[in-house]
């Protein structure tokens, strides 16, 4: 996965899925499409799905939703015990067919397929190295950089493991991986533990995937988080786990627990439900406001209304009626199409906003233009006033990590007191969690969470030329 223009646009992360059959008869490919299609909402641009069979590794990749890509015919010719897939939004190389993941490379002596999460932030010196060490690439992306720099360590030591070590090493930022190598299923995470990755196992089957709610659909016991700086091997239905050298620090991703990942899944071996429920009651704590009703801005910000509500014995309603067949906006690729998905996506339930004080929480804010929007339909509507409270702090800084965010001149909250957010916005009052209400609200500690975006310190030196173009 990538980033397109580091700072353009903000959109989703990528998910990946890797699934290994103990029965080498069974073949996994419909396994795959399954455990993508849950966690279809980290990546809508693109979806793809390698398989093992003989010696070889049959891939198809294809633009759109996995079940735009996928057919049952298509599944039935994806044959192989093992085999992994990946849903895309870019974020380094555009979006293109050719940019599609997993991305796979035959060589003479090793046959690679690879599907990442995350960003690699000093991606562009180290294609450049491979350039000049005449390696060719067919994409723009990062993953494709990983894929070429195990090659080339491969080819130095003949050792899958100390290849993946070698690359680890080399690599800045953020990333989860599932590879196959050599007819070996490998998971791969990051030594700060930035992105999810999570382990599965029953009788039949052992599953790799970005969100623990992939293994519910698959009727699958979730049995722990990939650590961070874990290699873990899957060869012959026998584990074995290698490390990289150890961090001080996590730096949990805060964002997985807010907006990206479904309610019901575990990441970080936390609840994303419950870290939902923790904000809104937290919101009410910092926020108590005379109001009539209480609504989300559906759906991730539900979790916490519901605990707002409770915790201010406010009424909770649905003032904000979604409509199922839109995508998210805050992944759509320009700020035209999120305009217009903002209209299509939501409507007003105006019997219970009109006349009302209504409080309406959302997970983030930040451009604001989707905020924007959804204030005047409210006003729209009738309501006498409104009042608008985030789950998350400030957004101040780019991400580098897996999340394109806006340049920092875009970001609402840059050189902007409370009081001018809340006249560009339109509410007659607005109010952030705190950092230290996150902090709590999530249950780690601070300093192992990557909260880069709302106070401007990184977890890893950030290359001068994508600080350039704050």
């Amino acid at each position: 996965m990538g980033r397109q223009n580091v700072q353009n646009d903000l959109q989703d992360k990528c998910g990946v899925v890797g699934v290994y059959s103990y029965d080498e008869s069974v073949d996994v490919a419909s396994w795959i499409y399954s455990g993508l299609y849950t966690i279809q909402h980290r990546g809508q641009e693109s979806a793809g799905i390698s398989v093992l069979k003989e010696g070889r590794i049959n891939t198809h990749v294809g633009m759109g939703l996995v079940s735009d890509v996928f057919d049952n015919n298509l599944l039935d010719i994806l044959n192989g015990n093992v085999g992994i897939g990946h849903v895309r939004y870019s974020t380094t190389g555009d979006s293109s067919h050719e940019n599609c993941s997993p991305f796979v490379e035959h060589k003479e002596n090793i046959i690679i397929s690879i599907g990442h999460n995350g960003d690699i932030v000093n991606s562009t010196s180290l294609r450049k190295e491979l350039l000049e060490s005449n390696h060719e690439f067919k994409s723009t992306t990062d993953s494709e950089v990983i894929c070429h720099l195990i090659i080339d360590e491969y080819n130095k030591s003949g050792d899958v493991v100390l290849a993946i070590q070698k690359t680890c090493s080399k690599l800045i930022g953020s990333y989860s991986l599932v590879i196959l190598i050599n007819g070996v299923l490998y998971a791969v995470r990051d030594p700060l533990g930035m992105k999810p990755l999570a382990l599965g196992r029953s009788d039949e089957f052992l599953v790799i995937a970005s969100e623990t709610v992939a293994f519910d659909s698959l009727d699958i016991p979730y049995i722990r988080s990939i650590e961070p700086g874990e290699i873990l091997e899957i060869d012959n239905g026998k584990e074995t786990s290698y490390f990289l050298p150890k961090e001080e620090h996590t730096a949990n991703c805060m964002f997985e627990y807010l907006y990206f990942a479904r309610p019901d899944s575990i990441i970080f071996d936390k609840s994303v439900y419950e870290v939902r429920l923790n904000v809104g009651k937290r919101l009410a704590q910092e926020y108590p406001i005379d109001a009539d009703v209480v609504i989300a801005v559906p759906d991730s910000a539900i979790p916490a209304t519901l605990a707002y509500a409770r915790e201010s014995k406010i009424p909770y309603a649905e003032g904000l009626i979604k409509n199922r067949y839109v995508g998210r906006t805050f992944i759509m690729p320009t700020q035209k199409d999120r305009d217009i998905a903002v209209k299509l996506k939501m409507n007003t339930l105006n019997s219970v906003i009109k006349d009302k004080r209504v409080i309406v929480i959302d997970d983030s804010v930040v451009r604001g233009t989707t905020s924007k929007t959804i204030i005047k339909m409210l006003r729209d509507a009738g309501a006498s006033e409104v009042h608008l409270l985030v789950g998350c702090p400030e957004i101040i800084s780019p991400c580098f990590y897996g999340i394109a965010m806006a340049t920092k001149e875009e970001l609402l909250a840059v050189d902007r007191t409370t009081e001018e957010i809340r006249d560009e916005i339109g509410v007659d009052s607005i109010g952030y969690i705190s950092i230290e209400g996150l902090v709590e609200s999530i249950g780690t500690p601070r300093e192992d969470l990557c909260l880069g975006c709302i106070t401007g310190d990184y977890p890893t030196v950030i290359p001068d030329d994508l600080l350039d173009n704050e």
